[in-house]
């Protein structure tokens, strides 16, 4: 914003309150020192997630490409094949997973015959 008396004027965001812009004033090495800070040294190269490729607009962005470059729609992933019941073969809903370790402590705990479906007695 201003350059006086070797001193520099500049404007910031302080994201910890609100986002607010704000003024500093700093002198001319310090105001070098943390401008030289985001200066990245040659050959090295710094990656962002920033125009086509940031989280907000990606998938927009990339179905302009493609209409631009002439190709086809992206097709989703098809849906995964649902669990079967051997007894019945209803589609099994997952309620919990267990580790091995749960698995062999309630195995110690229930009668060997398994349950069937439509058994509520326990």
């Amino acid at each position: 914003m201003a350059f006086e008396n070797d001193r520099v004027s500049f404007r910031w965001r302080d994201y910890a309150h609100g986002g607010k812009q704000k003024v500093m004033t700093v002198s001319a090495h310090e105001f070098l020192r943390r401008f030289l800070l985001h200066v990245l040294p040659g050959g090295l190269v710094r990656i962002r997630h920033f125009g086509l490729f940031a989280n907000r607009k990606r998938s927009a962005e990339l179905e302009r490409c493609r209409a631009l470059l002439g190709m086809a729609a992206a097709v989703d992933p098809p849906e995964p094949p649902s669990l079967r019941c051997p007894a019945c073969s209803a589609i099994m809903l997952v309620v919990e997973r267990l580790t091995c370790a749960q698995l062999h402590f309630r195995a110690s705990l229930t009668p060997s015959e398994p349950r069937r479906c439509g058994d509520d007695s326990s």
